[in-house]
């Protein structure tokens, strides 16, 4: 149940930048987000690119909340306009964990 929970609450916390995401939270994201598209691909292109195109809207504030929960601002959001080395410093940051404060 929790990739159920973490879905509906990037959704739903869509506009919200502040506070912080987890590790969990963020990774149950992406996986429901593939399943998602796994799904929509064979059924139909035009939704699975205009779905692709809506889950910008959680997903940017999702990976700001999951850096700062890292300890990191939300311009560290940028490397990933860096081809390839941004993308996968982006994906090392988020695989890291929580800060405990």
């Amino acid at each position: 149940m929790r990739i159920v929970e973490a879905f509906t609450s990037a959704w739903t916390r869509s506009f919200d930048y502040q506070g912080r995401s987890n590790r969990g939270d963020y990774w149950w994201f992406v996986l429901a987000n593939f399943i998602v598209l796994l799904v929509l691909y064979p059924i139909s292109k035009a939704l699975y690119n205009v779905y692709s195109v809506a889950t910008i809207v959680p997903g940017i504030p999702l990976a700001v909340r999951r850096l700062r929960d890292i300890g990191k601002p939300w311009p560290w959001i940028l490397l990933g306009l860096i081809p390839i080395i941004g993308t996968i410093w982006l994906i090392v940051l988020f695989c890291q964990p929580s800060l405990s404060i």
